[in-house]
Formats: structure tokens, C-alpha cells, sequence
């Protein structure tokens, strides 16, 4: 106790000096979880995003579908499997079917992928409702606003669409778009047009076939892969999106290290300066009979009452202004839409318990670490030579 008496009046009577480094170091301390915080909300609602719009639980892909590889798509498509047929009668799965084709908005030709959806799905948060066929004359038509954008397209406009079926034959029609979806995946809405399945698997001659299957969210009982459809989990499909957020993790980690760098080096020069300055203080207690390793660990303690300074500093602005941007979120630029991922127009930064603790402990070890390495030095001191204002 009488340590930490000792202490605490010490770094108290450095006045502005310890003020200064205090503030300095919350700052690090709020910046490195504002950061991690916003990271993890981008992280967790992209993600959410995709599952809800896109992946559902998880996938089922025919053997020869590769998202990457726009050549394979019109081949990727076959009958499917006794399991998978019962998962969908079961309301538990649907099936999308993926052909490319192209579109002529305006007498202009544009490249798309045509997907087929059951309009009563309930597995993803795409509106394919607005499918179901009210005029068998017209195939209905729905796309996101991003492609609506690009083709100039509206609600109630006619355009021409032309695909090749199974057989080599191209063919075109008249479709309608009958709605148009706000979202932020781009991997729904970029390029594509959705239309009813059964209107495409009769367009296409690909009758009772799919491309892939969307797997509702949180399923369990999960078919075995066969030669022909291939189990695609949540860790697969995400594997590139959590590879991008990881490199934008490293960027920002260096801005924060930055920080804390500059506030650990006022820490490092104020103990430095304490020790010069109090030599004779240090030869005064040794001589009194206090041990080495007291003393050593009553400026290492000065140092670490810098840290909880901070930390109670940090939290009086702090926490008003994590809560405030959680709540009211972080507007990005229209440019970030074409980052290529389903960013949304708000990010809500994420805080939650481990990132505060982790970066309070990450803080406070490194500040400990960093005040008891001057501190070395008094191991090696002689009193006498303290008492005279002399280091050895």
C-alpha cells in the first residue's frame, strides 16, 4: 500500500507532464478499438448480408459450376439428387438455376447472367415473389438497383433477351421487369436478371435441372456429396471475403501500432527522465533499507498507473462516442460501392466484450513492459552514488 501511495503522489505532482501523457495514451486506447470496432461491424455485416441475400446455410454446386469461370456456367447445371429433391419439397432448400445470356436495353447489347428462382422461395431475402407469372404472355422479370442503373431500366419496361439452350440453339424473347431490389450484395444484383425457374429451365430446354441449391440458414441434416453435387459450406463461400477483410485488418493495425508507439515512447522518456532526475529520492530510499526490487517495482508501477489513468481518461470521452457512432453508424462515400463486397450505405462499428478487454490488456501489459525497462538500471545502482546525484 505504501508503494502504491508512493507512486500515486509522485505521477500526481509531475502535473502537465503525466496529464499529457495520459491524454495521449487514451487516445491510442480509444483509436485501437474504434478501429478493431469498426473492422468487426464491417466484418459482421457484410457477412450477415451475403448469408441472407445469397448463401443462405450453405451450398449445394453441380460439379461443373465455377463462379469464377463464366465459360463453365452454361454446362453447370444437371438433375437433382433423391436428398437434395426431398430437402426442397421440404421447403428447406431451393434451386437456382444460372445460364449467361445477354440483354438489349435501349438497342444496346449488355452481357448478364439470367438466374432462375422458385418465386415462392423462403430461403433467401430475394423478393422473387414479384415472379409469380400473372400473363403467360409475358415472363416476369426482377433486377437490383445497381443493374437497373446501368441498363436505364424501370418497372413496367419491355426488353429483349437472348440466351443459347442446351441443345446450341440461341433464342430470344420479351421480358417484363416487375421489380426492382435495393440491396448491397453486388453478387445478386451486378449483371443479372432473375427471372421465374420454371420459365427459365423451359427457355434453356433444362427441365427439372438447377445449377446450385441454397441450403437454409442453420441446417443440419445435410446430404452427402455425390459425383455429381458437391457440399459447399459457409467457411468455403466466405473464404475470399474473410481473406479481404484480414488484409484490411493488417492495414489498419499498422495506423493504430502508430499510435500506441507514440504514447509508450512518452512513457518510455518521462520514466527515463524520473530516474535522472530523481537520483538522490532513489539513494534516500535505498538507504532507509528499502529492497532493490521495491523500488524498481515502485517506478515500474508509476509507469503502470499511467495506463489506468488513461484507460478511466479514455473512458470518460470514450464510451459517449463508441456509443454514438454504434448507434447512428459511419456514411460511406458512393466510390465504396465498387469495392466489389456487399458494403452498405451505414457501417455500424461492433464492440463487443473481448475487444475491449483485449485491447485494455494489450495496453496496460505493454505500458507495464515499457516503464520497467529504464528501471533496470537501479538494479546497478550503489546508494551512495544516488545520495551524490550520480549514475553508474
Amino acid at each position: 500500500m505504501l508503494t502504491f501511495k508512493l507512486a500515486y503522489r509522485n505521477i500526481i505532482g509531475a502535473g502537465l507532464r503525466t496529464w499529457l501523457n495520459v491524454f495521449v495514451l487514451s487516445i491510442a486506447f480509444v483509436a485501437i478499438i474504434w478501429t478493431q470496432g469498426l473492422i468487426e461491424g464491417m466484418n459482421k455485416q457484410v457477412m450477415d448480408a451475403m448469408i441472407d441475400m445469397e448463401l443462405g446455410g450453405g451450398q449445394f454446386w453441380h460439379q461443373s459450376y465455377d463462379r469464377y469461370d463464366p465459360l463453365s456456367i452454361e454446362d453447370a447445371h444437371g438433375s437433382l439428387s433423391d436428398g437434395l429433391t426431398t430437402l426442397i419439397e421440404k421447403g428447406r432448400a431451393t434451386p437456382v438455376l444460372i445460364t449467361s445470356g445477354a440483354v438489349f436495353p435501349e438497342g444496346r447489347v449488355q452481357t448478364i447472367l439470367l438466374k432462375g428462382i422458385d418465386p415462392k422461395q423462403k430461403i433467401i431475402n430475394i423478393p422473387s415473389e414479384v415472379l409469380q407469372i400473372h400473363d403467360s404472355d409475358i415472363i416476369p422479370a426482377l433486377i437490383g438497383g445497381r443493374m437497373a442503373k446501368e441498363t436505364r431500366l424501370a418497372v413496367g419496361d419491355d426488353v429483349t433477351v437472348r440466351w443459347r439452350d442446351v441443345h446450341g440453339t440461341f433464342d430470344a424473347t420479351d421480358i417484363r421487369i416487375v421489380g426492382i431490389m435495393n440491396t448491397s450484395v453486388q453478387s445478386v444484383d451486378v449483371g443479372q436478371i432473375w427471372v421465374p425457374l420454371a420459365s427459365l429451365q423451359n427457355m434453356i430446354q433444362a427441365f427439372d435441372e438447377a445449377t446450385l441449391i441454397v441450403l437454409e440458414k442453420q441446417i443440419k441434416a445435410i446430404p452427402p456429396d455425390d459425383a455429381v453435387w458437391i457440399s459447399r459450406d459457409l467457411d468455403y463461400l466466405l473464404k475470399d471475403l474473410k481473406e479481404l477483410i484480414r488484409t484490411k485488418s493488417v492495414g489498419s493495425s499498422i495506423i493504430y501500432l502508430l499510435l500506441l508507439f507514440m504514447a509508450l515512447l512518452a512513457i518510455f522518456d518521462t520514466q527515463v527522465l524520473a530516474i535522472f532526475r530523481r537520483q538522490k529520492e532513489i539513494g534516500t530510499l535505498m538507504a532507509l533499507g528499502m529492497p532493490r526490487r521495491k523500488v524498481i517495482g515502485l517506478f515500474t508501477l508509476e509507469g503502470a498507473l499511467h495506463g489506468i489513468m488513461a484507460l478511466l481518461v479514455g473512458a470518460v470521452y470514450g464510451i459517449p462516442l463508441l456509443r454514438l457512432s454504434a448507434a447512428r453508424g459511419l456514411s460511406m462515400p458512393e466510390t465504396m460501392d465498387n469495392f466489389g463486397i456487399a458494403l452498405s450505405d451505414t457501417l455500424y462499428p461492433s464492440y463487443g466484450a473481448g475487444l475491449v478487454m483485449g485491447t485494455t490488456l494489450l495496453v496496460l501489459i505493454a505500458v507495464t513492459i515499457v516503464s520497467f525497462v529504464p528501471t533496470r538500471k537501479i538494479s546497478k545502482l550503489k546508494p551512495t552514488d544516488a545520495l551524490r546525484g550520480k549514475l553508474s
